[in-house]
């Protein structure tokens, strides 16, 4: 069974490499009947009419004149004819190449089958022929130049040149297909991880510039849906505010304690949700102000700088143990391992936002027994929260970063929006950094926000 390559590039390259070597191979055989075999028949012609005229010269010239006439064909013709000898010393003609062997066979068929041939008589090289003069057997050499034709090999040699010439522009040919339909690959995938891709250029042939262009289009057309719709999710959750308010305070002249408590509850529970609400628009309004609004050449640069905005020296183990102390009456136990770190530059609030987050969710879902890491590892801060509740599968834990998405086993908890890893997540981007989520050992769930140190 065949298997092909799987990328695109190496099939298409690996397509046009056969079609050209079939071409290749086609263009021999054409040059072998075209070309080759006339010449084989000429060359097998033109030593048949040498020996032909030898014969008849040396027949024709009296004995007397006769060295006289053979000296004379070597130095004005180049041929040597030479009386066979007994202790004559022959090498025979080699096998290839073929066009050889095809012109002695020629050549025997018209001096007859006692024609012998030799490449070398004597340590003289040439083209030796025989010829029979009555009984006396006679060699004639002709230079070697007389029938080898090295045009042929200046053709074979023009035709490798072109033979890697058109490889190396079938694999340039198939990179023009391959690279931009890797890069949108790329980047469609950044769009299902939540990373925000750059647009792709628009540029090359012209289907290639059509679907780049649809795919910068359909982005920024996703874009615009996703801010109007924190726009929309902002005014509501603002809107709400008021009648909540409303709530809480019929809630607190109600003579019930059963039922004040209760109401009081629920408005704590819906303002709670309320507040993550606005803190995941006013991320994602953040995020458009700063990147989305710029030209596909300047998103780059522009994403750099303005992740570095708002930055402030902060004392982060001050601002761990103040945010833990928060839940402590929350959780079970939380253990702080809080490694000496210097003050840093950064985002106080995003990243006081992204703790409170963090350790909410463990301790809503991973049973309450929580510890706190920090620590500066090179040039990356780390700040790591882990619990020992019953984790997320390995295959769930891009999802669970997407905004409203909340898992099987947490859809029974009423108290979740479905936005505290989403807003985590959406905030480490806005300062630069990455959000891992993984098993822990010995059970449980370790999320790693991992900062460049600025």
């Amino acid at each position: 069974m065949i298997h092909l390559p799987k990328s695109l590039l190496a099939r298409a390259f690996l397509l046009m490499v056969i079609l050209i070597m079939l071409s290749f191979a086609a263009s021999l055989a054409i040059f072998r009947q075209v070309e080759q075999q006339p010449r084989t028949s000429q060359m097998a012609q033109l030593v048949v009419s040498i020996v032909n005229l030898t014969r008849v010269a040396v027949l024709a010239t009296a004995h007397e004149w006769r060295g006289a006439m053979l000296y004379e064909l070597a130095e004005s013709e180049g041929l040597s004819v030479q009386m066979a000898e007994s202790g004559d010393v022959l090498i025979a003609l080699p096998d290839s190449p073929p066009e050889l062997q095809m012109m002695v066979a020629k050549v025997r068929a018209s001096l007859g089958d006692n024609t012998r041939f030799a490449a070398q008589r004597n340590g003289v090289e040439a083209l030796w022929v025989s010829f029979f003069i009555s009984d006396q057997e006679f060699w004639v050499a002709l230079p070697k130049e007389r029938i080898e034709y090295p045009v042929s090999q200046v053709m074979l040699l023009w035709c490798g040149v072109v033979l890697a010439l058109a490889l190396i522009g079938a694999y340039f040919i198939a990179c023009q297909v391959a690279y931009p339909l890797k890069r949108l690959a790329q980047a469609a995938n950044q769009i299902g991880q939540g990373v925000t891709p750059q647009f792709l250029p628009e540029q090359g042939a012209q289907e290639i510039i059509s679907v780049s262009h649809a795919f910068n289009q359909m982005y920024a057309d996703l874009k615009a849906d996703a801010r109007e719709r924190s726009l929309v999710l902002a005014g509501i959750s603002h809107d709400l505010r008021t009648p909540l308010a409303r709530v809480r305070l019929a809630a607190e002249l109600s003579a019930d304690e059963l039922l004040r408590e209760g109401l009081s509850a629920d408005v704590e529970q819906m303002d709670a949700v309320i507040r993550q609400f606005l803190d995941y628009a006013r991320l994602d309004d953040n995020e458009h102000n700063g990147i989305s609004r710029l030209r596909p050449n300047e998103a780059s640069e522009v994403s750099e700088s303005h992740s570095t905005e708002g930055l402030v020296l902060t004392d982060l183990q001050a601002l761990v143990r103040e945010t833990a102390q928060q839940f402590a009456a929350q959780a079970q136990s939380i253990a702080l391992e809080l490694q000496p770190v210097s003050p840093l530059a950064v985002r106080p609030l995003l990243f006081k936002r992204v703790l409170c987050n963090l350790l909410d969710n463990a301790i809503k879902y991973g049973g309450g027994e929580i510890t706190v890491q920090l620590a500066v590892q090179g040039e990356q801060l780390v700040l790591a929260v882990a619990d020992r509740g019953a984790g997320i599968p390995a295959a769930q834990r891009a999802v669970v970063k997407r905004p409203f998405i909340r898992l099987e086993s947490a859809r029974s908890n009423a108290t979740g929006s479905g936005l505290g890893l989403a807003i985590v997540d959406r905030s480490v981007k806005l300062c630069g950094g990455e959000f891992h989520l993984e098993e822990r050992e010995g059970g449980g769930l370790v999320a790693s926000v991992i900062l460049p140190v600025a």
